[in-house]
């Protein structure tokens, strides 16, 4: 159980470390996109591998910041049930989710993506544009990326389930267990 526990949290802090440098390239694609906008109605001109640059940094952000995302439970659910159960039953949810749906999906994304990304990088793939950005292939590996961190983040969330059906959720630090329903009940401050 202390490594299903250890595992839990290196995934845990590996996906918290992207999500903190990534979530930076929000702020890169706003500037970008500012610079862009100045250039062509203030100044009459256009860069074209700016364009580029604002989808591209918006795309790997997206794509490199969703295991994160998983990690704080920021994914569409179905709140009505999973917010108010106990955390014996959000790990039972969570664990039939990551083995019938996230994993597989998981598998797809890389079975079919993999071949693409292998492509782009065997020609060194750029923007179609002429006058657009080099590099493409780094853009369409985060494809790869993505996979990896999702199913890492999937497989840590399977790990952490175990833990809880398992009786053993205090091996995990407190912002990795599941959240107490009647936490949410009582107003900061308040002892219940």
């Amino acid at each position: 159980m202390q490594i299903l526990a250890a595992f839990t949290r290196l995934i845990g802090g590996l996906n918290w470390l992207v999500g903190q440098v990534l979530s930076w390239l929000a702020l890169a694609c706003v500037l970008v996109c500012f610079t862009v906008v100045v250039q062509r109605y203030v100044f009459s001109t256009s860069t074209l591998w700016m364009q580029d640059l604002y989808v591209w940094l918006g795309g790997a952000m997206f794509t490199g910041v969703a295991g994160f995302a998983l990690l704080r439970n920021d994914h569409v659910r179905v709140d009505v049930f999973y917010r108010p159960a106990p955390a014996r039953r959000k790990a039972i949810a969570d664990l039939i989710g990551v083995v019938i749906f996230l994993l597989p999906y998981v598998y797809v994304v890389w079975t079919y993506g993999y071949p693409a990304v292998a492509r782009s990088w065997g020609y060194m793939e750029g923007s179609a544009n002429i006058g657009g950005m080099p590099g493409l292939f780094i853009l369409k590996s985060f494809i790869l990326v993505f996979a990896v961190l999702v199913g890492l983040q999937g497989l840590a969330m399977a790990a952490r389930a175990i833990l809880v059906l398992a009786g053993k959720q205090d091996l995990l630090p407190p912002h990795l267990r599941y959240e107490n329903p009647d936490d949410n009940d009582h107003p900061a401050g308040e002892i219940a």
